[in-house]
C-alpha cells in the first residue's frame, strides 16, 4: 500500500492505495481508504505534520497486513495434557445473526430501556444470547445459559440475571415491536399496504390452568393447557406485530386490538388485511371496510369455504358455466369440457358482488347490508392433488375395516375413520359386530362434490382477480413462520410459570423470527431453513491456545461462501488471529449508516 496526495489550488487530499493484478495478468490501482482532505487530515494528526502522520498510518497498514500474511505455527506435544476446564470450540456462525441483530438497533433500543430502569447487568447481552441460542441452540433458559457460554464472545451474566431481565422484557414489549418496525426499514424494504394475520397456540406441561394458560383446542393436539399467539406479517413475509392471549379464547376477536395498535403504533394508513376462513367473522369484515371520502382507508381477503355458502350461493360457486380466466372477460368456459393436456395448469374463476351476512342470519332492522365480492376459483391440479389426497385416505379406511382397528373416535377432516361408518343394529334388532361397518360411499362422493374449488371474499373494488388471488396465495408464509417457531426454535413446550417471563419468552421467539428472516431474505431465499440453520450451529472454531487464533473446523459450502458474500466478513481462512477476529466482530456490531441516523429520532419515542 502506498500514499497518494492529490492537490488542488486550495488543497489535498490523501488516499491510501494498493496495485493489484487483475485475472488478465494487468495491473491496476484501487483506493484502500480515503483519509480525507487537508484539514480533515490535520485534526486526525492532532499537532502532527499531517503528510508525515499520513505516511505513518500506511506504514502501519502495511505491517498489519504483513503480520497476518505471516504463516503461524502452533507447537503440539503428544505428551502434554489438556489444561482441565479449557474451552477450545466455540461457535462463530452467531455472527452473522449479531449482524442483523445489531442493525435493527437492538443495542439502542436496550440502552433506552435501561436508562428508564436501575439494574446492572446488561440487557443487550442477555437479549442477544437468548435471541441467537433460540435459533441455534433452542431449549430453557438454564439450557440457553449454558449454550451461550459456546460462542466466541463470552456472557457477561447469570441465570438470576436472565429471570430478572425477562420482567423488563415483558414490560416493554409494546416499545421493542414498535421500535423493530420502524428500524427494520433501514435493512429491508417492507410493504406497509398488505397485511397477514394468523393464530396459533402453544402448549404448556403443566396439570392446572392459570389466567393465561388455559385448556382449549390445542393444535399440537396435546391434552394440556395452551397459551394463544395473533401475529401479523408484511407482504415480505417478516413478522410485524403480535399478541399473546388465554387458551381458552376464540381467535376471531383477537384480530381488531392488535391491528388497532398496529394502525397507532406503526403509522399505517392504507392497508388491506388477508386471513383464513377461522378469522374472516362478519365483525372482523366490517371493521376492514373503511372508507373516508370516497377513499378505501381498509379492506380484506379473506378465504370463504364453499361448504358454508348459502345454497343459492354454493349453486352459483359449483355451476359448471360461466368461468372466465384472468386478463380475459370475453371468453366463458364450462368445466365438463376442460382438458387436461391444456388446461391443466389454468385457474379458472368466476365473481359475484353479495350484499348480505353469508352465515344466514337475519340483518337487523336499519343495519347496513356488507357489500363483498364472492370470487370463486377451479384448478384441475388442484382438483386431481386432493382425490389422490382421499384415495390413501379411502384406502386406509379399507385397511382399518378388513382388519376390525376401527375405533369410535372423534373425526376431522384427514382422519380416514370419518370414511367408516356402523350400522346401528342389523334388521333383526340386534347389536351390530365388526362385519357391520362399511365405507361411506355417500360421504366420499359428498366430498367430491368441492374437489378443486376455492373461494375468497374481498371488498376490494379496483384490484383484479389476479391480484387478489396472488395476495391471497402468500398466506402459507405466516405459517412458515409459525411452523418455524415451533420445529426449529422449538418455542414449545413453554417451561416458564410467570405470565411476564412467559410473555418475554415469546418476543424472544418473535425477535429471533425476525431476525431469521430478515437473514433468509439477504440469502435471497436460495436456501431452506433447515439447511441455514444447521449451517449456522455447525460452524465452530478451533481455539488451540491463548493468542493463538481460531481455526476453522467446520466445512466451507456454497452457503457459507454466500453468508461471507453476504454481510462483507470471511471467517473460513486457515487460521484466524485474534486481532482479525476481534475487527470480524466489531464489523458485526456497525449499523448501516441510514439506520444509525435514524435511530437518533427513534430513540425519542
Amino acid at each position: 500500500m502506498k500514499l497518494t496526495v492529490s492537490k488542488s489550488k486550495n488543497s489535498a487530499s490523501f488516499y491510501v492505495q494498493k496495485s493489484i493484478r487483475k485475472p488478465d495478468g494487468s495491473v491496476t490501482t484501487i483506493t484502500i481508504e480515503k483519509l480525507g482532505n487537508l484539514d480533515e487530515v490535520k485534526t486526525r494528526a492532532q499537532g502532527m505534520d499531517p503528510y508525515k502522520w499520513a505516511q505513518e498510518y500506511v506504514n502501519e497498514l502495511n505491517r498489519r497486513e504483513y503480520e497476518d500474511q505471516k504463516a503461524i505455527i502452533i507447537p503440539f506435544s503428544p505428551s502434554k495434557l489438556l489444561k482441565e476446564n479449557e474451552q477450545r470450540l466455540y461457535n462463530c456462525g452467531y455472527l452473522f445473526l449479531q449482524s442483523v441483530y445489531y442493525s435493527l438497533g437492538l443495542k439502542e433500543i436496550c440502552a433506552s430501556i435501561t436508562d428508564k430502569y436501575d439494574f446492572q447487568y446488561d440487557l443487550n447481552d442477555i437479549l442477544s444470547r437468548l435471541v441467537f441460542t433460540r435459533i441455534l441452540y433452542p431449549g430453557s433458559k438454564l439450557s440457553s445459559n449454558k449454550q451461550a457460554s459456546l460462542f466466541i464472545e463470552q456472557p457477561s451474566f447469570g441465570l438470576h440475571d436472565i429471570y430478572r431481565a425477562l420482567s423488563v422484557l415483558a414490560a416493554e414489549n409494546d416499545l421493542i415491536q414498535s421500535r423493530l418496525y420502524k428500524n427494520s426499514h433501514t435493512v429491508v424494504e417492507r410493504r406497509k399496504d398488505i397485511l397477514y394475520y394468523d393464530c396459533t397456540n402453544f402448549f404448556f406441561e403443566i396439570e392446572e390452568a392459570d389466567d393465561l394458560r388455559k385448556y382449549g383446542r390445542s393444535k399440537q393436539h396435546q391434552p394440556l393447557p395452551v397459551v394463544g399467539m395473533g401475529m401479523f406479517m408484511d407482504h415480505d413475509g417478516i413478522p410485524l406485530a403480535f399478541d399473546i392471549y388465554p387458551g381458552n379464547k376464540n381467535e376471531q376477536p383477537t384480530l381488531k386490538p392488535l391491528e388497532k395498535k398496529v394502525i397507532k403504533d406503526y403509522g399505517l394508513e392504507e392497508i388491506i388485511v388477508c386471513t383464513d376462513a377461522g378469522l374472516s367473522s362478519k365483525g372482523n369484515r366490517k371493521y376492514n371496510d373503511l372508507s373516508i371520502g370516497g377513499k378505501q382507508i381498509r379492506g380484506y381477503i379473506t378465504t370463504q369455504s364453499v361448504k358454508q355458502l348459502p345454497d343459492y350461493l354454493q349453486e352459483f360457486a359449483l355451476g359448471t358455466d360461466g368461468w372466465k380466466l384472468p386478463g380475459d372477460d370475453q371468453t366463458e368456459y364450462d368445466l365438463n369440457d376442460l382438458d387436461e393436456d391444456i388446461d391443466l395448469d389454468r385457474i379458472f374463476y368466476k365473481e359475484r358482488w353479495i350484499k348480505e351476512d353469508l352465515s344466514g342470519r337475519k340483518l337487523r332492522e336499519g343495519a347496513k347490508p356488507l357489500e363483498q365480492r364472492l370470487i370463486v376459483s377451479f384448478s384441475l391440479k388442484y382438483r386431481n392433488y386432493q382425490r389422490k389426497i382421499r384415495q390413501g385416505q379411502i384406502d386406509r379406511a379399507n385397511e382399518l375395516i378388513k382388519s376390525g382397528r376401527y375405533k369410535q373416535r372423534p373425526k376431522n377432516q384427514n382422519d380416514p375413520h370419518r370414511f367408516i361408518g356402523k350400522h346401528p343394529m342389523t334388521e333383526d334388532g340386534e347389536a351390530c359386530t365388526k362385519e357391520d361397518v362399511f365405507l361411506d360411499e355417500n360421504l366420499i362422493r359428498e366430498e367430491e362434490k368441492y374437489d378443486g374449488f376455492y373461494a375468497v371474499c374481498t371488498n376490494l373494488e379496483n384490484k383484479s382477480v389476479s391480484e387478489i388471488v396472488r395476495i391471497n396465495k402468500k398466506r402459507w408464509e405466516i405459517e412458515e413462520c409459525f411452523r418455524i417457531m415451533k420445529t426449529e426454535f422449538r418455542a414449545r413446550p413453554v417451561y416458564l410459570r410467570k405470565e411476564d417471563r412467559i410473555k418475554a419468552h415469546f418476543l424472544t421467539c418473535y425477535i429471533a423470527l425476525m431476525v431469521y428472516r430478515i437473514l433468509e431474505k439477504k440469502l435471497e431465499e436460495k436456501y431452506t431453513c433447515t439447511d441455514i440453520i444447521e449451517t449456522l450451529r455447525t460452524m465452530m472454531m478451533f481455539r488451540p491456545g491463548e493468542k493463538l487464533g481460531y481455526i476453522p473446523a467446520y466445512t466451507r459450502t456454497d452457503l457459507t461462501d454466500a453468508l461471507h458474500e453476504t454481510f462483507g466478513f470471511r471467517t473460513d481462512y486457515e487460521i484466524i488471529t485474534d486481532v482479525n477476529m476481534k475487527k470480524v466482530i466489531r464489523m458485526t456490531k456497525v449499523k448501516p449508516r441510514k439506520s444509525r441516523e435514524k435511530s437518533k429520532k427513534s430513540n425519542n419515542i
